[in-house]
This record gives C-alpha cells, sequence and structure tokens, in this order.
C-alpha cells in the first residue's frame, strides 16, 4: 500500500508518510491528506487475511494468560475489521493506533502499553512481533525483544541489528516461548565467549582434535 499512499498524496520516497502530512501547512491539508491514505486502507481492508499461523499463536496465548496489545500505524478501521472478522473474542489492551503520536519507530507506544500492562522496567518485559524497520526499531529502542515476521520484501531486514529474531510464521513463536527466546546478539555473545573459551584451551594445550 505504501507506494499508493505516496503517490496519492504525492510524498517523496525519502519522507515518512506519516511525517509528511503531519507537516502539511495547514489542518485542512492535513486532513485531506489523511483521507487519501484512509481510503487506500479501507481498500485494502477488504481483501485482508490474517497472517499464516495467527490463530494457533493467539490460541496458544490465551490458554497461557498472555496478555496481548497491538501498536500499529493504521487507523482504527483495519483493526477493528481485523479483530472482529479473524479474532473474535480475543483481548488485546491497549491498542495503539495513529491517533497515538508520535507513531513509530518512535517508542512511545510500546512504552504506553508496557505502562498500561503495569511493567515498571520500560519494554524490557515485552515481545515486539513486526514486519517492518519500524517495528524493529521501535521495539529496540523501547528495550522490547523484536521478532521480524519475514517475507520476501523485508528478508534484509533479518540481520539488521534491532532485529532479534526472525519467523515465517506466527506459529513458530509458539516454540520459541516454550524454549525460552534467544536473540541474535545475546546467540552471538554465547557463540562468541565458546570460540574464545575454546581457544584458550588450544593455547594451554589441553585441546583434542
Amino acid at each position: 500500500m505504501f507506494a499508493a499512499m505516496r503517490a496519492a498524496v504525492g510524498i517523496p520516497r525519502t519522507s515518512d508518510i506519516l511525517d509528511y502530512i503531519y507537516a502539511l501547512p495547514t489542518p485542512s491539508e492535513q486532513e485531506g491528506a489523511m483521507e487519501k491514505i484512509r481510503a487506500i486502507e479501507r481498500e485494502a481492508m477488504i481483501s485482508q487475511k490474517p497472517q499464516p499461523g495467527l490463530l494457533p499463536l493467539m490460541s496458544y496465548l490465551e490458554q497461557k494468560q498472555i496478555p496481548k496489545a497491538i501498536c500499529t500505524r493504521n487507523f482504527d478501521a483495519p483493526v477493528t475489521h481485523l479483530l472482529e472478522n479473524f479474532l473474535p473474542g480475543q483481548k488485546f489492551h491497549p491498542i495503539i493506533t495513529r491517533d497515538f503520536r508520535p507513531p513509530k519507530p518512535d517508542p512511545a507506544g510500546i512504552l504506553h502499553i508496557a505502562r498500561e500492562m503495569g511493567l515498571d522496567d520500560r519494554g524490557e518485559s515485552l515481545i515486539m512481533v513486526g514486519d517492518s524497520l519500524d517495528d524493529m526499531t521501535a521495539g529496540y529502542r523501547a528495550g522490547a525483544a523484536t521478532v521480524l515476521l519475514v517475507n520476501n520484501v523485508n528478508a534484509h531486514l533479518a540481520k539488521h541489528e534491532h532485529t532479534d529474531l526472525c519467523i515465517s510464521h506466527l506459529d513458530e513463536l509458539i516454540d520459541v516461548l516454550e524454549k525460552g527466546f534467544v536473540g541474535q546478539t545475546a546467540a552471538q555473545t554465547e557463540d562468541s565467549d565458546t570460540r574464545e573459551r575454546a581457544e584458550n584451551v588450544l593455547s594451554e594445550g589441553k585441546g583434542e582434535v
């Protein structure tokens, strides 16, 4: 949708869509541009489908009584459509939409979620799951663990410093939660420690091949 949004409003690729609209000189221009964006989102909403693995993951989180929240740059209609059509009865609180400012990649929305959940460690007890750099960066800046739902478009973000872990289907997160979350930074540190110990052993003449 992003290319269509930029074309509809005349937003250059180098500018953030929401930042560009909020910077327009008059409220009427801002609202006109925002309505063009909403129209594109409404059209896309009609063909909206749940991500593979969404329902098993939601069932698992419900069973384990793990609280869920939403942090999105969409306006409320697509979120309501998702919840009513694909996730009836599922509870998400709080739900952060475009009306919350500043939006992602600023961490403010995730930090607000942490406070609403009664957490006092910023976002360090949270896992941010998303498919964009905005998602990964917002989570990283809030101190949350970050999980990239990887696809052909965003695969280049798999090794980004703000990405802790990658999954291709949402229900893969179940196994991650069961076995314990280990992000790429921690894994790299562990591998580095292992290599260093091995090198020390070999240098002392105690290693065997």
